[in-house]
């Protein structure tokens, strides 16, 4: 005996701490964790820090813009601007002077012998002057040789002072480039960050909702699919004990096999029923721990699966088309695309104004022509005006822009276009609201109507005076009544969500 109560105490200590370790989730919770979970959300909030640096680069068009180019070249020949003809004359310009200068000579010699006949005939003595000439001719003669030498060195000087050597050439330039007017092509790409960072964010937007609409349809199947396990064994339990008073009245002779049979197809048909709603709400609830980032084999418990009533809170519907125009995050999408073809366009047309851009900068190289060809760094700073002016291009900005405004036209379309579905859905939400409340109504009237035909079967076949059969049929009664009062609460729950999402409110108070 102590052993069956230390048995008993065991396995009810461990059935507590298997309820312990059990998740209790509400509603709020699984939408909490399926938005810290959701993979698209991560992607869409990735998205928009894309827009965001997207935005703040666009801004950075309006600042200056500095840059800094460096360059070597090797080249196999080096620049001459000298031709080789003229080479060639100065590095011989003293041999090219020759021919002048000793027809200097010959003048000056027979200059002196003219002047030394004319001393004679006047009777003066001719050796000093005899010997003064010869001297000046050997002098003569030995400035016109050095004359000739000195002038083809200087001329080769000047041709190796005209070389460039410019085989090895290294130049650097640091640029700053200041945008002053670009046809507005800039507001128009900063206007277009803006408008983008915007569209992600309600592209954000609508995958939140779509997340919390997905997770709202597959928490409150988890709860039916619960519900509906408990009727169904709650059935269970009826025609089981159906199935042995009818066994009872068969050996009491009271009743046919026929009776007897017809009941324990409907035990196999209720237990059938149990396991089917058991696997379907075991697959619901790995659906939802998928959706809300929890194993899929996680032994979660929801708060309202074991509600005896689901606290249904009726609502009277109340459409508002504008509303739903201004809350609907696809519309902010869809006028953010409209905008952007419109900006795009602006962008285009930018492409045929004047542009004007102030630039300055530093440069160096070597070798430099500052002063002359020198072997070394030498640089000097330079400011000026960019001003480009588009004369022709064949039309091309034109098409473009016709493309752009076709764009935009069809942006327009589409947008109206979905503003009448959306009122559209708006409304059929709204009806479909008051529908699930009628049905809801209904079924509350059918459960007492099933509940009083089902408790006078039952009376009626403990006296003997209604057959298996009619109480059968109660039960059946019975469990479908209780089976369309959980299809209509659930009906009811999936309808309000519906014309919060079709409103554009949906998760608006988290």
């Amino acid at each position: 005996m102590k052993k069956y109560l230390a048995f008993g105490i065991l396995l009810s200590a461990f059935g507590v701490m298997t309820v312990a370790a059990q998740q209790l989730l509400s509603l709020d919770s699984c939408r909490a964790m399926a938005l810290r979970n959701n993979k698209q959300l991560n992607v869409s909030q990735l998205k928009q820090d894309v827009a965001m640096n997207l935005r703040r680069s666009a801004r950075t068009k309006y600042l200056p813009h500095v840059s800094a180019l460096g360059t070597y070249q090797f080249t196999s020949k080096e620049i001459s601007l000298l031709n080789n003809s003229q080479k060639q004359s100065l590095s011989n310009l003293g041999n090219s002077a020759a021919p002048a200068l000793q027809g200097m000579g010959n003048g000056l010699q027979t200059g002196m012998q003219q002047l030394g006949g004319i001393l004679g005939n006047l009777g003066l003595p001719l050796d000093g002057f005899e010997q003064m000439a010869g001297q000046m001719q050997q002098t003569m003669q030995q400035t016109s040789t050095n004359m000739v030498g000195l002038l083809n060195t200087e001329g080769q000087k000047i041709v190796d002072a005209f070389r460039t050597d410019t085989r090895n050439i290294w130049a650097g330039s640091v640029i700053v480039t200041q945008p002053v007017f670009m046809g507005g092509g800039i507001v128009a790409l900063n206007r277009m960050a803006d408008i983008n960072e915007e569209m992600q964010a309600n592209a954000a937007e609508t995958s939140r909702q779509a997340v919390l609409y997905s997770i709202d349809q597959t928490y409150w199947q988890v709860v039916s699919l619960k519900h509906k396990k408990r009727l169904a064994e709650g059935y269970l339990e009826l025609v089981k004990k159906l199935d042995r008073d009818v066994q009872k009245m068969i050996e009491e002779g009271v009743a046919t096999r026929s009776d007897g049979l017809s009941v324990s197809v409907k035990v196999n048909e209720a237990e059938m029923a149990v396991q089917q709603v058991d696997d379907g709400l075991t697959l619901s609830k790995m659906l939802l721990c998928q959706m809300v980032g929890l194993p899929m084999n996680e032994s979660v418990t929801l708060a309202d699966e074991d509600a005896e009533d689901l606290a249904v809170v009726k609502v009277e519907p109340q459409p508002e088309v504008e509303s739903a125009v201004v809350n609907r995050p696809e519309l902010k999408m869809l006028d953010n695309a409209v905008e952007l073809t419109r900006e795009a366009t602006n962008l285009l047309k930018a492409a045929n104004l004047p542009q004007v851009a102030l630039m300055g900068g530093y440069s160096v190289s070597n070798p430099n022509v500052l002063n002359g060809f020198e072997k070394k760094f030498g640089g000097y700073w330079n400011v000026g005006v960019l001003v480009r002016v588009p004369i022709w291009n064949w039309g091309d900005v034109a098409y473009k822009v016709r493309a752009a405004k076709g764009a935009t036209a069809i942006a327009n379309l589409e947008l109206e276009e979905v503003r009448e579905k959306i009122e559209l859905q708006v409304n059929q939400s709204a009806f479909k609201v008051n529908e699930a409340n009628k049905r809801l109504a209904m079924a509350e009237a059918s459960i007492e109507r099933a509940n009083e035909n089902l408790r006078t079967a039952n009376l009626g076949f403990s006296e003997g005076v209604i057959t298996p059969a009619i109480v059968m049929e109660a039960q059946t009664a019975w469990l479908q009544a209780q089976s369309q009062k959980i299809d209509a609460e659930i009906a009811v729950r999936l309808s309000q969500t519906d014309l919060k999402k079709a409103m554009g409110e949906l998760g608006a108070d988290h």
